[in-house]
């Protein structure tokens, strides 16, 4: 049986509504946005109903599941009153900005006993499974040190605008380039090198018009033991991009984006990385996720409690800022 779909907002939302109008274990039912003319055109070109009112969505018992694709701080409220109106839920990235409600979410989703996902994309590329593969075998040897550089380049009409318009720029919808676009990268960097210790950070906003942070740097303790390093800024021009290097006592692995562009070991050929097998089932998306996880019990690539660890630690880089002391996760 498809699992049956709703979803809120159509920034990002839009693309995942097209996944689950697209899927054969699941079904596009309603999108809801504040903006009407937005949701009548995607719903005429899904096949799908629409709405600007959640409460009318979330009271229809012909919806399964909803995804929230708001700004980045109403993800857990709108989740919660999801599963209050008995839905399973899902967010995008990240869960939310306040770990406080985070909590609230994972309780309300483990009381109600429904599934809770978070979208980070880079939990269902093959490629990435076989990285991390890879690194927990030992093909570098013990892992001694993990960085992330984030350079993006964001002009202020991108804080300006969005919906409802200067979200971006407002702490109590946005935290800022490590929350927002760092946080994909953050999640797949403790993804890769296991949980965080502690963290050191600092954060300043040098080049835009904004109460959030358009910087922000890092150095973390993994409990392995190894350093990492985190860069974050929206104000490089150019547009430099991400990259993450792993560097272990007997090599290193760099991901440039998504591809690697450099995995050499010492003093002999490093494995390869197509020696690594993923899951058979591992799911293309977070809609094939979440329908795998409703319909067949299998856990989902990233739950709440794994979506809470990218916010604690952007969490713990604002908080050291404020205090200039080493924060304990």
């Amino acid at each position: 049986m498809a699992v049956r779909i709703g979803i809120l907002g159509l920034g990002v939302g839009s693309s995942r509504a097209k996944m689950a109008a697209e899927s054969e274990n699941a079904e596009l039912v309603c999108i809801c946005d504040l903006q009407e003319d937005k949701a009548k055109q995607r719903a005429d070109e899904l096949g799908c109903e629409w709405t600007t009112d959640l409460d009318a969505m979330l009271c229809r018992d012909d919806i399964d599941a909803v995804g929230v694709f708001t700004s980045s701080g109403t993800h857990a409220r709108f989740a919660m009153q999801a599963i209050d109106a008995g839905k399973h839920a899902f967010t995008t990235k990240p869960m939310d900005i306040s770990l406080d409600q985070c909590d609230a979410l994972i309780a309300k989703a483990d009381e109600a006993g429904v599934v809770l996902g978070v979208d980070f994309g880079q939990r269902y590329s093959p490629g990435a499974h076989r990285v991390r593969m890879a690194l927990q075998s030992g093909a570098i040897g013990r892992i001694v040190l993990g960085d992330l550089r984030m350079k993006w380049y964001r002009a202020q009409s991108y804080y300006d605008g969005g919906w409802p318009p200067g979200w971006r720029s407002r702490t109590d919808t946005e935290g800022g380039s490590a929350a927002n676009q760092g946080v994909h990268s953050i999640d797949l960097l403790q993804w890769l090198l296991g949980p965080v210790a502690t963290v050191q950070g600092r954060s300043g906003t040098f080049n835009h018009d904004i109460d959030t942070e358009d910087c922000s740097v890092a150095i973390l303790t993994f409990e392995s033991g190894a350093f990492g390093v985190i860069q974050t800024t929206t104000c490089s021009y150019p547009n430099l991009g991400t990259t993450i290097e792993v560097s272990g006592n007997t090599g290193t692995l760099t991901l440039d984006g998504t591809k690697v562009v450099r995995y050499e070991r010492e003093g002999e050929e490093a494995p390869s990385l197509d020696d690594f097998t993923p899951d058979a089932d591992l799911p293309a998306n977070i809609i094939e996720d979440m329908a795998g996880a409703i319909e067949h019990g299998r856990p989902v690539q990233c739950d709440g409690v794994e979506g809470r660890k990218s916010v604690a630690i952007f969490s713990a880089i604002y908080e050291s800022s404020k205090t200039g002391q080493i924060v304990t996760l």
